[in-house]
């Protein structure tokens, strides 16, 4: 008999077939993110991405040609004790068998006036690298999806005043042997989104300590520049239905003799470098 367990996970290659698994196996395959004899750390914030990402995981560990293994690793960076029941419930709801570890990084950022954010991102990707290793894991992967990925392009380009976007898999700097992968490179945000509501799924949105205002929310941010991308995109949708994917592959087809200049590492590129000889 099909339990209730089962069928959060049967949707998944179900009624969201077309919508999530086709895209979430094809974002696999089509960027190589995972191989043989992998062992890696599905990171969980207790939000709905990461909470899917790691359905999705658990049902292609399951089932998949090329043997791999899993960790469902959850990192507590001071969670109050509502977000931090709550994701426990969920876990336990969605049978996930999850490793929680404690850090204090809540407590080190408090008082940085200077970039708070950036700061405990940065410590949480450090930390999370650091006990998935410890775990014998070579990957840890991310909740990050399609609109992650275009939202970025946009930030980037009226932000930041550079073109660039969010990679579906990176090699960590700081962490040898160790990759980060993002199994939901394209699937859809507004899909995840049916499909918690179609089980009536109640996720955490921002468990950050510093604004617990949007704690069971799904469309927090206040006035963050992504949700000011957010909003820009929702009224370019009105005006051309294919804006997402135009932005998406805009990063797949630059033209560098369009391009003023460009770099790749410390090697920096100017269109007149060689613009002589071109004639």
């Amino acid at each position: 008999m099909m339990t209730e367990q089962d069928k959060y996970e049967l949707s998944i290659t179900k009624k969201y077939k077309k919508s999530i698994w086709s895209r979430f196996i094809k974002g696999i395959k089509e960027y190589q993110l995972i191989s043989e004899n992998d062992k890696i750390a599905v990171c969980i914030s207790g939000g709905k991405d990461s909470m899917l990402m790691a359905k999705c995981m658990q049902r292609l560990q399951k089932y998949s040609d090329v043997p791999f293994e899993v960790v469902f690793l959850v990192m507590d960076p001071g969670y109050n004790a509502i977000n931090r029941q709550k994701i426990e419930e969920n876990a336990r709801l969605l049978n996930l068998p999850i490793q929680i570890f404690e850090t204090n990084i809540f407590d080190v950022v408090a008082d940085i006036d200077d970039s708070p954010c950036y700061l405990c991102a940065r410590m949480r990707r450090g930390y999370l690298y650091q006990n998935a290793k410890a775990l014998g894991c070579n990957k840890i992967a991310l909740g990050h999806h399609f609109d992650d990925v275009i939202e970025t392009i946009l930030m980037g380009m009226l932000y930041g005043a550079q073109v660039q976007t969010m990679m579906p898999k990176l090699h960590s700097k700081n962490f040898e042997g160790m990759e980060l992968i993002r199994p939901l490179y394209l699937v859809r945000e507004a899909d995840i989104i049916a499909w918690k509501n179609y089980h009536d799924l109640q996720f955490i949105q921002c468990a950050c300590r510093f604004t617990e205002n949007c704690t069971m929310c799904d469309n927090g941010g206040g006035g963050s520049k992504r949700q000011e991308i957010k909003t820009m995109l929702r009224e370019l949708r009105k005006i051309n239905k294919n804006i997402d994917m135009n932005i998406f592959r805009s990063v797949e087809n630059i033209n560098l003799e369009t391009v003023i200049s460009y770099h790749k590492g410390a090697e920096s590129h100017h269109f007149l470098d060689d613009y002589e000889e071109t004639t």
